[in-house]
C-alpha cells in the first residue's frame, strides 16, 4: 500500500518512508491510497483477542512492508502490563449508563490517549528507518498542547538513533502537565517553552519541516527530521485500533449485537482522534455519527455546522488545555479523503496561511455534515459534567472527557438519538488536579504536587503511580523561546 500527500497525489511513498519523513515536503500530510475493509465477522474473531494482538491485525492492513510476527511483537512490548499499562485491556471499555460508554485512554505510562499511538511510534519508526535505509540520526521535532508532549518524550527516551525535541506553550498547559515534561529523564531529551499559544508552537514546527536549507545543514550534522506529533501517520494508525477494540468489547458485553451501530464522542482539538474514529467507521466498524466536542475554542463546531473555517477569532484559554486549538492539522487529511482533491486541498491551505479561513463548497460541507456532529461547552458547562458524574454515577471525568460528556447531552437533547455512544476519555482527571477538585466542590486545591494527594482523598481513588511519583523529581528544562526562534532552538539542541 502507498500512501500520498494530501496537497500532491503525485507524491507517492512506502509506508515506511511516510513515518520516517513525518510531514511531506509539499507541507502536506500523507494517508493511504485505499482503505482497507473489515467484515463483521472479523470483529467477532477479534473479540477474544487481547488488545496488543487486536492493534497488530488493524496495523497489518496498512502496514505490507511489515510482518504480522513484527507488528505482534512491537504491540506486545508497546502496551505491555504493568511495565507500560496499568490493566491488560489497555483500552478498557466502562459502562456508564445504559446507552452510554467511556472509553478508558489513559491507562498507560503518561496517563493520557497519546501513550495508545506513542509507546508503538518508536518502534514503528525505527523498523522504518531500517527499512528505508536510513542511518542518520532521526530527531523528533513536537508541538504539544499538553500530553502529546510527555508521551512522545518517554516513548522515545533513550531509543537509539533518535533524539527529541518537544515545545509547548509557555502558560498554556496545566501544571502536571508541564511539570512531567520539564523533569523527563533521558539522555536524548529536550524541552522549551515558546512564547505563545499550541497554534505559535505548531506553526514554528511545520516551517521547520518545510525549510530546505536547515534540512541540508542537519543533514550535512548527520540529522534528518520526523514528528511525533499526529501529523505523522505513524501517530494516527495506533489510534484505529482502540476504536476497532472498543466495538469488540461491546460485543463481548452484549451492549450492542453484531453489526448495530454506535456513535462515537470524542474532545477533539487537532482532530486526529476523531480522524481515527471516521477511518475505523470506513473500514467497516459500524459507526453512525462521530461527535466533535469542542470547548469554547470551537473552530471545529463552526466549521462543520458551516462550512467555514476559520482561525482568527479570540482565543481562549481553557481547563481542558489539550484542546486549546485553533488550527486542527488533522482536518486537512479529511478534505482530502471527502473531496477527492489534492488541487482543492492545497488551496483550503493556501487561504488559511494567507487569510486565516476558508470556505469549503457545498458538496463537500455536505458530506462533512453527513458524517459528523458538532457542539461546543464552556468550562462551567465541563465543571458541571464533572459535578453531577461523580455525584451521580461515582465516575470521576478529567476536564477534556467532561467537554465531551456535555456535548453528547447537548446532541441527543437535539437529535433523540438513543443509538449506543462511546465517549473517548483522553486523560486521567489526576492530570488536572485542581481544576477537578474546584468541580466536585473543593474550593481549595492545595500548592504543588501535593494536589494530587489531595484529589485522591476527596475521591478515594488512588492516583496513577507515574503522577504520584513526580513529587520531588527535579526540574531539568526551563528554557523559554520566542515564537520566531524554533529553528535556532533545533540547531542548538542537535549541537
Amino acid at each position: 500500500m502507498y500512501y500520498v500527500s494530501t496537497r500532491d497525489s503525485a507524491r507517492r511513498v512506502t509506508a515506511s518512508e511516510a513515518i520516517v519523513e513525518g510531514l511531506s515536503r509539499d507541507g502536506g500530510l500523507y494517508l493511504p491510497e485505499s482503505i482497507p475493509q473489515l467484515l463483521v465477522d472479523d470483529l467477532i474473531a477479534m473479540i477474544p483477542l487481547p488488545y496488543p494482538e487486536r492493534a497488530a491485525r488493524v496495523m497489518k492492513l496498512f502496514l505490507d512492508e511489515f510482518s504480522m510476527q513484527e507488528l505482534l511483537g512491537y504491540a506486545k512490548k508497546a502496551y505491555a502490563a504493568p511495565q507500560k499499562f496499568d490493566t491488560p485491556a489497555c483500552a478498557p471499555v466502562v459502562r456508564l449508563d445504559s446507552a452510554t460508554y467511556i472509553q478508558e485512554l489513559w491507562h498507560g505510562p503518561t496517563c493520557a490517549f497519546k501513550d495508545m499511538a506513542l509507546q508503538m511510534l518508536p518502534y514503528l519508526l525505527t523498523a522504518s528507518m531500517q527499512k528505508t535505509g536510513e542511518q542518520k540520526t532521526v530527531c523528533i521535532l513536537v508541538a504539544t498542547s499538553g500530553d502529546t508532549g510527555k508521551a512522545a518524550l518517554e516513548g522515545f527516551r533513550d531509543v537509539p538513533g533518535t533524539k527529541i525535541l518537544v515545545f509547548y506553550p509557555d502558560g498554556g498547559v496545566s501544571d502536571i502537565q508541564k511539570l512531567q515534561m520539564v523533569t523527563q529523564e533521558g539522555r536524548n531529551v529536550g524541552v522549551a517553552a515558546v512564547r505563545g499559544n499550541f497554534d505559535d508552537a505548531q506553526s514554528g514546527v511545520k516551517r521547520i519541516f518545510s525549510d530546505e536549507t536547515l534540512r541540508r545543514t542537519l543533514a550535512e550534522r548527520g540529522f534528518v527530521l520526523s514528528s511525533a506529533n499526529s501529523i505523522n501517520w505513524g501517530r494516527v494508525l495506533p489510534q484505529i485500533a482502540y476504536y476497532v477494540s472498543a466495538y469488540c468489547d461491546l460485543l463481548a458485553a452484549g451492549a450492542v449485537k453484531a453489526g448495530k451501530p454506535v456513535n462515537i464522542c470524542v474532545p477533539t482539538g487537532n482532530f486526529g482522534n476523531i480522524l481515527a474514529a471516521w477511518y475505523a467507521k470506513h473500514m467497516g466498524v459500524p459507526v453512525k455519527t462521530l461527535i466533535c466536542a469542542s470547548n469554547e475554542n470551537d473552530v471545529l463546531t463552526e466549521f462543520i455546522r458551516t462550512g467555514v473555517y476559520n482561525s482568527r477569532r479570540p482565543f481562549y484559554q481553557t481547563a481542558s488545555p489539550s484542546m486549546d486549538i485553533l488550527i486542527s492539522s488533522n482536518l486537512e487529511r479529511l478534505l482530502r479523503l471527502l473531496s477527492g482533491s489534492d488541487e482543492a486541498v492545497r488551496g483550503y491551505m493556501r487561504q488559511l496561511g494567507e487569510t486565516g479561513s476558508y470556505r469549503v463548497d457545498e458538496k463537500l460541507h455536505r458530506a462533512i455534515a453527513a458524517e459528523f456532529a458538532a457542539g461546543s461547552c464552556t468550562d462551567r458547562e465541563g465543571a458541571e459534567q464533572i459535578s453531577r458524574r461523580f455525584s451521580r454515577d461515582g465516575y470521576l471525568l478529567d476536564t477534556h472527557t467532561a467537554i465531551a460528556m456535555a456535548v453528547l447531552e447537548q446532541y441527543r437533547a437535539e437529535t433523540n438519538d438513543a443509538v449506543p455512544t462511546v465517549v473517548a476519555s483522553t486523560a486521567s482527571p489526576f492530570k488536572f488536579c485542581a481544576s477537578v477538585l474546584r468541580a466536585i466542590g473543593q474550593t481549595e486545591p492545595v500548592a504543588g504536587t501535593a494536589v494530587i494527594d489531595q484529589l485522591a482523598r476527596v475521591c478515594g481513588t488512588p492516583a496513577p503511580r507515574p503522577l504520584a511519583e513526580l513529587a520531588g523529581k527535579p526540574v531539568r528544562f526551563c528554557r523559554v523561546v520566542e515564537r520566531s526562534c524554533l529553528a535556532d532552538a533545533v540547531t542548538e539542541f542537535l549541537r
